[in-house]
């Protein structure tokens, strides 16, 4: 490694044991928060690389003299719902509109009550708790109508392959 590379990872540690020292139990949670998601980045990144000279492996063998012959050229294949952009339907607004609502109602009124803020004080606090209560909607409607659509698409394309009941039946009966 370089020594700025060093020098970056020094000043990196000081950071995280300034935030141990400041925060206590939280600044050891986020210093373990960062340390897995740069191990899950470097992971996957070797994990990324390790696949991608595979694949240049196997396309090297096709390509020789008296190697195997590459695989016939298929068609392309019809993009899926999620593959497409389209709009995530109304419930996504709908969702984030009622947790902004919720998220600043609830803010204000914890603010008044359970603290001696301010009343500018708890119109800013109710703002942002708007923002994150919007956020949260937000993120739980497109999770929610992601996986919905994954799972009408996969359901349609099982339907698809797998011939029904009936018509195995009645192939049979032609049979007979």
């Amino acid at each position: 490694m370089r020594l700025a590379t060093y020098s970056w990872f020094a000043v990196v540690l000081a950071l995280a044991c300034a935030a141990i020292g400041w925060l206590g139990l939280a600044g050891w949670m986020a210093v373990a928060v960062v340390a897995a998601s740069v191990a899950m980045h470097v992971a996957g990144n070797a994990i990324g690389t390790r696949l991608r000279d595979a694949t240049d492996d196997d396309l090297a063998r096709w390509r020789r003299p008296g190697g195997r012959e590459p695989p016939a050229d298929l068609p392309p294949a019809r993009p899926s719902h999620l593959e497409r952009r389209s709009s995530l339907g109304r419930l996504v607004p709908v969702s984030a509109a009622i947790g902004g609502a919720s998220g600043g109602v609830a803010g204000v009124a914890c603010l008044l009550t359970m603290t001696a803020s301010s009343p500018a004080g708890a119109a800013l606090g109710g703002l942002s708790s708007a923002v994150i209560g919007g956020l949260l909607g937000f993120l739980g409607a497109s999770f929610v109508e992601i996986v919905r659509t994954s799972l009408r698409e996969a359901l349609a394309a099982e339907r698809a392959a797998v011939p029904r009941a009936s018509d195995v039946t009645a192939e049979c009966v032609k049979r007979r």
